[in-house]
């Protein structure tokens, strides 16, 4: 029973120290769930001799650490994705400017949203042609289609482009 308590007291730590961390509830038992993974994949590293709890907390702090760097990476990735999808193009200010907005949303969108968008939209391929290359069902495709979609369209800050116009296919809104 001792034992139980005492892991408990170790969970409770951990959820503080990620909520302090994360400043997001949401985002801090992502990170206890991910470190608590990790800490059963590493129990070898555990010393019994040194506190278990200080253990792992290190470990929520090294999940954190890595999620903020992946997620910097990420952002500088979709940067310069948007970047080069802008490189060949040479339009007015105004159309540079709203060029740039569709292809910073496009490259923040998940990656099967974008991977969808891409093969219907700029490949030019049918729902199913996409669903064959990707492996899901066409419902699947369609789906994504319309998330992907739905995003550009509220686009950054909650901004609606009422200018976004669908090319092939249809949107049910």
């Amino acid at each position: 029973m001792d034992e139980a308590h005492d892991m408990e007291a170790d969970l409770l730590a951990m959820r503080r120290y990620a909520r302090s961390l994360a400043r997001d509830d949401v985002d801090a038992d992502d990170v206890v769930q991910d470190a608590l993974l990790r800490a059963i994949e590493r129990k070898a590293t555990y010393q019994p001799e040194r506190s278990r709890t200080r253990w792992l907390l290190a470990i929520v702090h090294n999940v954190f650490v890595s999620d903020k760097r992946r997620q910097a990476a990420e952002t500088r990735r979709n940067d310069r994705f948007a970047e080069t999808l802008l490189s060949s193009v040479d339009p007015q200010q105004e159309e540079h400017v709203r060029l740039a907005e569709i292809a910073q949303g496009f490259a923040a969108l998940p990656d099967a949203q974008r991977a969808v968008l891409h093969l219907t939209a700029i490949e030019g391929m049918s729902y199913q042609q996409a669903a064959d290359i990707l492996g899901v069902p066409i419902g699947t495709v369609m789906s994504r289609l319309s998330r992907a979609r739905a995003a550009l369209r509220e686009g950054e800050m909650g901004k609606v482009h009422p200018h976004l116009r669908l090319v092939g296919g249809h949107d049910d809104q």
